[in-house]
């Protein structure tokens, strides 16, 4: 086994490879606006790292958001891409997922992404690998009691103390999380879902519901 995960469905563009054991190679940069530019030579990079080629990926895992549109996509097309250049699986895991596994947490909790508009993507966890709320996007103070007394993780979180004031790491996804998550579901025969995003709203830019009519007289 040698799965390629990659995530940009947060500011962080990261990536790392897992040889069904451990990670064998991973980075990750922060950095909100770069995703397309950033991924494909994060990917080179730590191919490198690994010593490898990209031919010898048996598997892709790709983080499927919640995550703003523009952002989450570049990784959800590249992983496709991958899989079909490859002719290997593809397999999604939700971002948040990634983020409560890393955090290594035994207790309930919450984790929390900024969405932006004043809001967080989030959802519940019973202890690290086991969500027990779909993962939803609303403003923190609308939420405040769901989590009331509960430990929180994410960037989301640190951005509103008032709602989450204890905060623990991770701030940022990373693809070795990933990565170590679906190589244990995989390990236990477990089906990983399908890459497809979550985006949980409408994007910013739409088609405007009423064209004005210019024809020649």
């Amino acid at each position: 086994m040698l799965l390629l995960a990659l995530d940009t469905a947060t500011p962080a563009v990261t990536v790392a490879l897992h040889d069904g054991t451990s990670v064998v190679a991973s980075t990750s940069q922060v950095d909100a606006r770069r995703h397309g530019e950033l991924l494909l030579p994060a990917v080179d990079r730590i191919l490198a790292e690994a010593g490898t080629r990209l031919d010898a990926v048996t598997g892709v895992v790709v983080g499927v958001g919640p995550g703003p549109y523009t952002g989450l996509r570049v990784g959800l097309m590249t992983a496709d891409t991958f899989g079909l250049a490859l002719g290997v699986p593809v397999h999604g895991l939700c971002t948040l997922d990634g983020l409560a596994y890393a955090s290594d947490l035994t207790v309930p909790f919450v984790v929390a992404t900024d969405a932006r508009r004043k809001e967080v993507y989030w959802a519940r966890y019973e202890d690290a690998r086991t969500r027990v709320t779909e993962p939803a996007v609303d403003r923190p103070a609308e939420i405040a009691e769901k989590v009331a007394g509960l430990p929180a993780v994410g960037a989301g979180a640190l951005l509103y103390p008032d709602t989450f004031p204890d905060v623990h790491e991770p701030e940022h996804v990373s693809a070795a999380a990933l990565a170590s998550l679906a190589a244990e579901k995989l390990a236990k025969g477990e089906e990983l879902p399908a890459p497809r995003p979550l985006y949980l709203r409408r994007p910013d830019a739409q088609v405007p519901k009423s064209y004005k009519v210019v024809t020649p007289k």
